[in-house]
């Protein structure tokens, strides 16, 4: 019988047979793995029922995607309609959802899918260039295609310019008729597009520097920093104060590093206590008091630099 644990130890296996770095498996967060491969990253997340998902973990997997450059997706084995379909994308809360097979095509046969399943069917993207070319062609009327594939005028023309999705039976028969495949694969390993990313509005000595803080609840660090004038700079991940000891600190040092080496971001701890010395294992601390001390984000990053060598 498969197990959470079994998913994920396949999928980490995979992942690693094929190439890519990946990071520890973080089961309790908003993600499970993270794994990279050149400049492609992926955000990673797995459930046996994927209903079993909620919005708020979904969100913050969306937030640190985008503030990681990553792509996010969710795993699983069925829903409540029954199991996954091999080569078909599910959605929950607007991020890409498959079986660990579509994952496996993707991976070892860069085989990516096309059928998104949504409500009232099956839909996929029509490449409308395709059917242009061959109206052109053939002297075909947007209605004499349409009557050949029994949809309206108004449907054919949706389809030929992108305004709509076609339902997998209509791209079937528009395949027949066009003897051509016409409908888009969907690359998820492919960095999606940004979206706006909710930084905190609270005003701390963090965003007087620059940064666009980001805090999170269900993740293996506190916050992630990241320069609001540039998606380029180099983000921050940090584990704040919160009055921890010296060894929940050394603890919680080892996630930092690693999801910190896989996502190329810069760990460190940002407390008060000055018993602590520069650094926690390899993790740079910058005192609270210093950070109050910085003119921009520079100063910043040049004592973290130093810190780390150290």
């Amino acid at each position: 019988m498969l197990t959470r644990g079994n998913l994920l130890k396949n999928i980490e296996n995979l992942l690693i047979s094929q190439g890519f770095k990946t990071s520890d498996i973080y089961d309790q967060g908003s993600f499970d793995i993270v794994a990279r491969k050149d400049l492609v990253i992926l955000l990673l997340k797995t459930f046996l029922n994927i209903d079993s998902i909620n919005e708020h973990n979904s969100h913050e997997m969306k937030q640190l995607s985008n503030i990681f450059l990553a792509s996010p997706i969710i795993i699983g084995e069925k829903s409540r309609n029954g199991l996954l379909e091999d080569g078909v994308i599910y959605e929950r809360y607007d991020i890409p959802t498959i079986s660990f097979n579509t994952l496996k095509n993707m991976i070892l046969y860069n085989e990516h899918p096309e059928i998104l399943a949504d409500r009232g069917g099956y839909f996929v993207k029509i490449d409308g260039n395709i059917i242009k070319q061959y109206r052109d062609e053939y002297s075909l009327s947007l209605k004499d295609l349409a009557n050949l594939a029994h949809v309206s005028r108004a449907t054919m023309y949706k389809y030929e310019n992108g305004i709509v999705r076609a339902n997998a039976e209509t791209a079937m028969i528009l395949e027949e008729i066009l003897n051509t495949k016409i409908t888009v694969d969907i690359d998820l390993l492919k960095q999606p597009k940004q979206e706006d990313i909710e930084f905190s509005n609270d005003v701390n000595d963090l965003s007087k520097l620059g940064y666009g803080v980001l805090s999170t609840n269900k993740s293996p660090f506190d916050a992630v920093a990241k320069m609001k004038s540039s998606s380029k700079d180099t983000p921050l991940i940090t584990n704040v104060e919160k009055n921890r000891n010296e060894k929940t600190l050394k603890r919680m040092a080892i996630p930092l590093k690693d999801l910190s080496m896989i996502t190329t971001s810069e760990p460190v701890f940002i407390i008060n206590n000055d018993k602590i010395k520069e650094s926690i294992g390899t993790v740079p601390v910058i005192k609270s008091w210093e950070l109050k001390e910085f003119d921009n984000s520079k100063e910043l990053l040049k004592i973290i630099k130093e810190r780390k060598e150290n």
